[in-house]
């Protein structure tokens, strides 16, 4: 029968469909389930009366598979308790070197953690940065900084709300009142918010030390905790397109600066053995026991020249050391470099990677990568004993207690990031859901054992950031997407997954003039609730399929861009020599009720009604 199925000719191909889009339309769902405490049956047109909604409850059904992370630290000396902060999952802790953890931010207002730190002279006084500063086309702005004073146990909200987006936080190692922010500000738009901001009272009052203009934020810090007057800071300008592309725009604002009174007042560093500028993003850090004399910059070069320089008289003459690829690569997303705080020879750049090197720079090895995560952004080596080691990736984190041998788990943290979550039609029923960096997920609603467990869940063969959508006829049959138009068919009765892309695909540098159909990150996938063979696409146009993706069909013209909103010829060619201006389908809704007509919501469009066939 299922191969039957498949072979129906498109009887619906002429019929008239309407087509009424508008603006983008944004959401985010997490993979949980709700359960009713309710003694009658319920139909699906029974009214939900006030009783039964009070005593509707959220419980965690998976999986425990770690989402993205920037921001981990630990406390010097003490192997067993290391924190780190999920860009959608808030603060967590363990006191078991890894094995277990516990979240410590359920009262927060806000679960993007960009930045985290733990006063050296105190370790119960913790301050979290919001906001993810990784300038991702998915990412979580934050409202500010907090600060714990339990060891995490409780939180207070200590102002810079507008920042949005904080990259680093320093805490003077002697007095835990006095703390530097590195803030990004917007991604999205100008604001003055954002540079570097200094605190003497523990963030009561703020003070706003070094800043550019409304476009250019800091992204990063660094000082030598035996020396903390001398700190260097770097300076980025950078902005998200509300289009879809993969890195961001830069400009020519992003330097790097240096304060010899503990961050009251900044100069900007001496080019001397620099790259030419423009500059992108910078990692900077500073070897310990230098006084602020040997400092290594991780520069990306907007023309040519990105690469690991170091310093050994205070930034006033650089030398190049290293640019190898395999650290200069995607520096917009990550851009960090450390210094073994025992060792200013040894080096760690975390890129897809983590690198090490132990020349001072010059060659590196890799001492981690996939399999166990993969795309590395902060590291925290104990000072006390430099073979203790944490690290942030977009699989969560995992620590090290012997220099890199072995590794924690990363299957024991609940952060995962689900752009979108689906239900078939069994019972029980399964949960379906993409899962940022980490792939597809099937989740069994209920299990016959008491609880959920990973035996629960597994793979449903498609990637990262698209839709699912289980076959409403055949629930073995399950379609989902990848970023910019991969879209597959996965058979759980054989295990195999089969591509059934309407095009070939792009890359992701590929300019939107160039592609036949446009695809955003996370591209709609929507079963027509009338025909359960029909199944919708979004690209810029609108596609159908009704035999399992053999075949598509364009039903409706570019619902996102029209030649005659440009003023002229010129302006047109400009578009079209970039992404800009190009849009894209965000979300499909067919309408339950009347069949034939489908709501779409794009990115950049006006709202009007359009007949297509």
């Amino acid at each position: 029968m299922e191969k039957n199925r498949y072979t129906h000719t498109n009887i619906r191909a002429q019929k008239k469909a309407r087509i009424i889009f508008g603006g983008l339309v944004w959401y985010s769902l997490a993979v949980i389930s709700v359960w009713m405490n309710i003694t009658s049956p319920v139909v699906s047109a029974q009214q939900v009366t006030l009783p039964a909604h009070v005593d509707m409850r959220w419980r965690l059904v998976g999986p425990f598979r770690a989402g993205r992370a920037l921001a981990v630290a630990g406390i010097p000396g003490n192997c067993r308790v290391f924190y780190f902060g999920a860009v959608d999952g808030g603060v967590w802790k363990t006191e078991n070197a890894g094995l277990t953890w516990e979240s410590m931010s359920d009262g927060m207002k806000n679960p993007s953690i960009g930045a985290l730190a733990v006063a050296p002279s105190d370790p119960e006084i913790l301050y979290a940065g919001t906001g993810e500063a990784d300038m991702r086309s998915d990412m979580t702005y934050g409202d500010g900084v907090y600060k714990s004073t339990d060891g995490a146990k409780t939180w207070v909200h200590i102002g810079l709300e507008d920042t949005r987006h904080i990259g680093k936080i320093l805490i003077d190692p002697n007095n835990p009142e006095l703390v530097l922010v590195a803030a990004l500000g917007h991604a999205y738009g100008p604001n003055s918010e954002r540079g570097v901001f200094r605190t003497t009272d523990g963030g009561k009052t703020w003070e706003k030390v070094l800043y550019k203009n409304p476009d250019v934020g800091a992204i990063d810090l660094s000082w030598d905790p035996t020396d903390p007057s001398v700190v260097y800071a770097a300076m980025w300008q950078a902005r998200r397109t509300p289009w879809s592309q993969y890195p961001p725009d830069e400009g020519d604002g992003s330097g790097l600066y240096k304060s010899t009174d503990e961050g009251k007042t900044w100069i900007e560093v001496s080019p001397n053995g620099l790259p030419e500028k423009p500059y992108g993003r910078i990692g900077i850090s500073v070897a310990s026991g230098s006084r602020g004399e040997v400092v290594y910059a991780l520069i990306q070069d907007l023309k040519e020249g990105s690469g690991l320089y170091r310093s050994d008289n205070g930034g006033r003459s650089w030398s190049l050391t290293s640019d190898d690829p395999r650290i200069v690569t995607r520096m917009w997303y990550f851009g960090r470099v450390f210094v073994d705080p025992a060792n200013e020879n040894i080096v760690y750049v975390p890129n897809r990677s983590i690198m090490r090197s132990t020349d001072g720079g010059k060659t590196f090895v890799a001492i981690k990568g996939s399999p166990g995560g993969d795309d590395y952004h902060f590291l925290w080596v104990d000072p006390k004993n430099d073979h203790r080691m944490i690290v942030a990736s977009d699989q969560g984190t995992t620590l090290s207690l012997d220099n890199g041998k072995t590794w924690s788990s990363w299957y024991n943290q609940p952060t995962g990031q689900f752009y979108h979550v689906a239900t078939d039609n069994q019972f029980p029923y399964r949960i379906y859901g993409a899962q940022q960096d980490a792939g597809t997920v099937s989740i069994a609603s209920r299990s016959d054992y008491g609880e959920i467990t990973f035996r629960d869940w597994y793979s449903v063969g498609a990637w990262e950031s698209g839709y699912i959508a289980p076959d409403t006829l055949n629930p073995n049959i399950v379609y989902g997407g990848d970023t910019y138009g991969g879209i597959f068919r996965f058979d759980r009765t054989t295990g195999q997954s089969q591509v059934i892309s309407p095009s070939v695909l792009a890359s992701f540098y590929t300019p939107a003039p160039k592609r036949n159909y446009r695809f955003t990150w996370t591209s709609p996938i929507v079963f027509d609730p009338h025909d359960p063979r029909t199944l919708y696409f979004g690209a810029q146009k609108l596609l159908m399929t009704r035999d399992g993706g053999l075949h598509w069909q364009t039903i409706s013209p570019d619902l996102t861009v029209s030649k005659s909103q440009f003023k002229n010829q010129q302006a047109l060619n400009e578009v079209e020599k970039s992404h800009e201006g190009w849009g894209v389908i965000y979300t499909i809704a067919p309408s339950p009720v009347r069949d034939g007509l489908i709501w779409i919501g794009t990115d950049k469009s006006p709202r009007f009604c359009k007949g297509a066939a």
